[in-house]
């Protein structure tokens, strides 16, 4: 774990941006069309998490990014090269545009000034997507990923950003993956190879200290 001027050095919040990722009710929510995933992200606590942090990002002037995936009822536009695309073709709740399944799950609350991007293609929410246009224009050099899965997607978001010139930074108790000892496995022997592994208290009292100050 970093120490607590490290990572408060790297959560300037003038160049840090808090992504979101898949924290969707078609994803997280009660009616999800992956209930284990769901249930994962709800008694782990990451979900409850995730919101904690947008909710002091909202408070301290911290950009948001919610990446949501969705598919158009027709299908053009994705892809089926992968046996996930296929299999979620076939689930009984799809992510389909305009549906409550791409709106962002509660406790999470989106606010104005937040930015809503979708992808209707791949498994990453930055790849082949507008995330590192916008954060470039945002002056962003900092992202905290969070959300789901550990499995996929979270990974995805995290190389890509490293890839990409950013210091990825991953609250372990704000991701979620199943089986549940998947997610600290996936942590301590890939994510924190290129992360800067933390916590959600640690990055929120970062957040929330008052700049120019010890």
């Amino acid at each position: 774990m970093p120490s607590y001027a490290q990572l408060s050095e790297l959560l300037d919040p003038a160049h840090t941006v808090l992504l979101t990722v898949e924290c969707q009710q078609g994803v997280v929510g009660p009616d999800s069309a992956l209930p284990e995933l769901a249930r994962e992200a709800r008694s782990s606590g990451a979900l409850r998490n995730v919101a904690r942090l947008v909710a002091a990002a909202h408070e301290t002037g911290v950009q948001v990014v919610h990446a949501i995936a969705e598919r158009r009822p027709d299908g053009r536009g994705s892809s089926r090269n992968a046996r996930l695309f296929r299999a979620a073709e076939r689930l009984p709740v799809r992510q389909l545009s305009g549906t409550t399944a791409v709106r962002v799950a509660p406790p999470i609350e989106v606010s104005e000034e937040d930015l809503v991007v979708r992808r209707l293609h791949g498994l990453s929410p930055i790849h082949g997507t507008d995330v590192d246009a916008l954060l470039r224009n945002l002056g962003c050099r900092t992202l905290i990923v969070t959300g789901v899965s550990a499995n996929v997607a979270i990974p995805n978001a995290v190389f890509d950003a490293v890839n990409l010139g950013y210091t990825a930074v991953v609250p372990a108790d704000a991701i979620a993956g199943v089986p549940a000892d998947y997610t600290p496995a996936m942590i301590r022997h890939t994510l924190a190879l290129v992360a800067t592994v933390s916590t959600t208290d640690e990055v929120l009292r970062c957040l929330e200290r008052p700049r120019g100050r010890g």
